[in-house]
Order: structure tokens, then sequence, then C-alpha cells
């Protein structure tokens, strides 16, 4: 399990409100190029977004699906699916640490040819994406901040 973490200046809420918004995935979320469909229930438990990974024209459609989600816990469990290289569990966590919040984003290889990787290099490769994921989904989270206290 690669585990990365990031503290934000927000709230809790303001970082589950962008992970509850589907149709924001393919912003904070590297690798993922589109959005094609958000179940309405999203992150609700069996809900899915279909979404693609690469640039046109060498684009692969897949789906994401939320194991988990109790957001008074801050949590979120996704299998997210990226064949060819395969499936990955992912486990978000959002917790309060004094004016802001702290994330903590765990990832790892769960089915396909991705477990064949020896662990450091996946995790050679996990790390640096995950920590810009979360650089993307901080800078989402704080600006809802900015953009609600500046707001007439």
């Amino acid at each position: 399990m690669v585990t990365v973490t990031r503290r934000m200046q927000c709230s809790v809420d303001a970082v589950l409100d962008v992970v509850a918004d589907g149709w924001s995935y393919a912003t904070w979320v590297v690798g993922t190029s589109r959005i094609r469909g958000v179940d309405a229930a999203w992150p609700s438990p069996g809900s899915r977004i279909a979404h693609s990974a690469g640039i046109w024209p060498a684009v692969v459609d897949d789906v994401t699906v939320a194991l988990a989600w109790d957001r008074p816990r801050g949590r979120l469990e996704l299998q997210a699916r990226g064949w060819p290289v395969g499936e990955a569990r992912v486990l978000l966590r959002v917790r309060p640490d004094g004016d802001g919040c702290l994330v903590r984003l765990d990832e790892d290889a769960v089915r396909g040819p991705g477990l064949l990787a020896p662990r450091p290099l996946r995790a050679a490769v996990l790390l640096p994406r995950n920590r810009e994921t979360l650089h993307r989904l901080a800078m989402l989270a704080e600006r809802r901040v900015a953009s609600s206290t500046t707001a007439i």
C-alpha cells in the first residue's frame, strides 16, 4: 500500500464536497482524462463513475466503483479500474487538523498486470501521481472555501 498525506487549508466538508461531485473526478485524479458518466447515487456504495484515461486517440474507457462512503467519518473507499494495467483499491480519509484538515490517500494494485510490478516500482509510480492528485484536490477544495468567503 502506498500512502500520501497532505494538509489542506479548508474544512473536511470542503474536501468531501469535491469528492462527492463525481463530475469533478477528472479534475483532481491524475491520469483521468474525461468523465463519461456519473451514477446519480455517487458516491454511495456500488455507484460508479465512467471515465477515460490517456490522450486521444489512445484513450481507454473504464470505471471506478465506490465500495464504501462514510461522510461523517471522512472516508471513501474505491475500486479503480484502469485496464490494461489492472485495478487498484483506493482509500481516501479526511480528518480535521487545526484550522484545516489532513487528507490521507492509500492506494495499491489488487488485480491485473499491475500486481506483477514489484512493490517498490509501484510505489515509484504511485507516490508522485498521488501527491499531485492531493495537490489538485487541495486546490479545488481550498478554492471553494475562498470563493464562498469572497462572494457578494
